[in-house]
């Protein structure tokens, strides 16, 4: 699989860096679930979806998917690797803006259902953005 193909690449591409937040009811089912430690305030569900892209694009509105790869497809299980840039440019997690440019990864798995996703696993390196933002000492 490319990292253009599938419903992970869709989200990175098209909601977090194009900005396309309605896509988020397009690729997300209603009873969708998220296994990845929720930001601050963020709701569970679909919402947390929504709520999740919102922040990332206000924190970084310059973010951009640097790549996403590997990338697999298996059955209803699609799995990959991003790597995300950006400028701090608004607040995240209640971190100030510091206008510094960051680079970070995270890996994700989700599961189809219907063609939409009904469950996301992930982690994100949040340690490494942290001291890139300037809040956690390197």
């Amino acid at each position: 699989m490319t990292d253009e193909i599938g419903l992970i690449g869709r989200f990175y591409r098209e909601v977090l860096e194009g900005g396309n937040l309605a896509l988020v009811d397009e690729l997300t089912a209603d009873n969708y679930v998220d296994h990845e430690e929720a930001l601050p305030g963020q709701p569970p569900g679909k919402a947390g979806a929504r709520y999740f892209a919102e922040a990332m694009r206000t924190a970084f509105p310059d973010i951009h998917v640097k790549s996403i790869e590997p990338a697999l497809s298996a059955e209803n299980m699609e799995a990959c690797h991003v790597i995300l840039t950006g400028t701090h440019r608004g607040e995240m997690a209640g971190i100030a803006p510091t206008g510094n440019t960051v680079e970070f990864d995270a890996t994700d798995i989700i599961r189809v259902e219907n063609g939409k996703v009904a469950e996301h696993w992930g982690t994100t390196d949040s340690l490494r953005l942290m001291q890139q933002m300037g809040a956690v000492a390197v």
